[in-house]
């Protein structure tokens, strides 16, 4: 049973996330000849202050 988890700073409309999660699916599931079924996907959303590049936060950008 595949379990993908993805990360991704917090702003996306649930229709983005649930088009993400079907697509998801179905790249796991056709590369890894895994049942849809039995394909796991976890979205994790990160506050922007809670990441940064280069010493910078995203909400202070």
């Amino acid at each position: 049973m595949p379990y993908v988890t993805v990360k991704m700073l917090e702003g996306r409309t649930e229709e983005q996330k649930k088009a993400l999660v079907e697509k998801v699916t179905a790249a796991v599931s056709e590369t890894s000849n895994a049942p849809v079924e039995n394909v796991v996907v976890f979205i994790e959303e990160m506050p922007k202050n809670h990441y940064a590049v280069a010493g910078k936060r995203f909400s202070d950008q």
